[in-house]
């Protein structure tokens, strides 16, 4: 048992290994991780890249959309794409064809994306599969010498989370997680705001991921193999924090100084998606293993303690029927902003800004990167266009050997929120360390480079 674990049962009087626990929900996490960091991959610039050759492994709703913003760039080469359904495959191959890419297709053996990776014409894997794939997809492709754009979240397990930190480590490769909304117009201003200091001292932020999914998780189409559903029905906690949580470490400096501390979560119970399975299951055989499964919570809160005394509350619910939120509240000793419910807001005192003034505080700091690319984004679209901010943002880096916006700590650490909640709910809420992936580093780590000052040369293929 180590130190971190005796102390824990010493302050808190909990025998952990007698502690009835959900399934899937062990005892401590292995919060800290031996040994000193490898290398320091934040600001950490790869070689520059002419042309970035990408395969992509998943071609469901997101990666074919995936596919198909990255044929609208320049400087790119479409190499590889890999699925479980040939269909896809073919559909992708047909996608891209008219731009010039020629991929080569895997596809129907459960470890054909094993041979994408493999190959040694690709710079890097874009890997857009159910959660479980993600870290094992993602630690396989830079062992074999690719940087990874993996999607949200990144991992399910702390001891997930720190192989993807150790492994990018090791091989000195990229390992961003996809987090989209970290490009969103109005949170982009918020953080070009934050660092003119417009709101001061960041003091509290707030961020979520309140979306009715039902219709999705219970649709047999949606989730190949309805896997969100059985992700659902098996975790108890913030299972998907990096939507709300992303953009709020960057305007906070989380992992470029300031860092997590410790996480309480609570979640209620669900009193919908147990009840919604037996309904279903009555008439489709396929639902019935959802029967008496002990389905997520209908909210989970988790709020965070930072090493400067700052605070950061996330929410988690795809079940109650409310409008779609992140909140995206920022607030500090001179101002504050917030994004829902629309339109997004800013203020300066007691009242929020006037619709014209905001408009006009919008135009006077507009975000380089929204001047640069921001009105082809909207015109290819994907969220509004912050997918393709993104894609565009992440293939110029790579393209002009610039440091990527999010690196693995950002990955590990965003993501890590599910498991720590997890851990939480199942021990009466009780506090739980946050791992320091950066091993001490957050204390000089610069913040992102949102000037725009060098790159932007890659073009767009509208």
């Amino acid at each position: 048992m180590d130190q971190h674990r005796r102390d824990f049962i010493k302050i808190t009087g909990l025998g952990l290994a007698s502690a009835a626990l959900p399934p899937g929900v062990s005892g401590m996490p292995q919060i800290h991780s031996a040994g000193a960091q490898q290398f320091n991959m934040c600001n950490y610039a790869a070689p520059k890249l002419e042309t970035v050759r990408i395969g992509f492994i998943g071609l469901g709703n997101r990666g074919m959309a995936a596919v198909e913003r990255m044929n609208k760039i320049a400087g790119v080469e479409i190499r590889a794409v890999c699925d479980l359904r040939e269909g896809k495959v073919a559909e992708a191959i047909q996608l891209v064809a008219g731009n010039g890419h020629k991929p080569q297709g895997y596809h129907t053996a459960p470890d054909a994306w094993k041979k994408l990776c493999e190959r040694n014409d690709l710079d890097l894997v874009y890997i857009v599969t159910p959660w479980a794939l993600h870290t094992p997809m993602a630690v396989f492709s830079m062992n074999h010498g690719k940087h990874v754009c993996v999607e949200v979240p990144a991992a399910k397990t702390i001891d997930e989370c720190w192989e993807l930190v150790e492994t990018s480590e090791k091989t000195r490769k990229h390992c961003m997680m996809t987090e989209n909304c970290c490009y969103d117009f109005s949170e982009l201003l918020t953080l070009n705001l934050a660092r003119q200091g417009f709101f001061g001292e960041i003091t509290h932020a707030e961020g979520a991921y309140i979306h009715n999914l039902q219709e999705y998780v219970f649709d047999k189409e949606r989730f190949y193999q309805m896997w969100e559903l059985k992700e659902l029905s098996q975790r108890t906690g913030n299972l998907y924090p990096t939507h709300g949580l992303g953009p709020i470490c960057q305007v906070m400096n989380i992992n470029r100084g300031d860092a997590m501390d410790y996480l309480v979560s609570m979640s209620n119970n669900d009193f919908v998606m147990a009840g919604t399975a037996r309904s279903l299951a009555a008439n489709d055989p396929d639902f019935k293993p959802f029967v008496g499964r002990p389905f997520n919570g209908m909210m989970n809160t988790s709020t965070i303690r930072t090493k400067k005394g700052k605070t950061i509350m996330v929410q988690f619910d795809v079940a109650s029927p409310r409008p779609y939120s992140r909140i995206q509240l920022v607030s500090g000793t001179k101002g504050a902003a917030l994004k829902y419910p629309e339109p997004a807001r800013i203020s300066q005192g007691h009242e929020w800004l006037s619709p014209e003034a905001y408009k006009a505080l919008e135009t006077a700091h507009t975000p380089p990167i929204v001047k640069k690319i921001g009105e082809a984004a909207k015109q290819v679209g994907g969220h509004g266009g912050m997918d393709f901010l993104m894609d565009w943002r992440t293939i110029d880096c790579l393209r002009n050997g610039l440091p990527l916006d999010q690196d693995v700590y950002d990955a590990a650490l965003w993501s890590s929120i599910g498991p720590l909640s997890e851990w939480s709910v199942a021990h009466r809420s009780n506090s739980i360390d946050v791992p320091d992936f950066t091993r001490g580093s957050w204390k000089t780590n610069a913040p992102i480079d949102i000037s725009m000052e060098k790159g932007g040369t890659t073009g767009v293929r509208l």
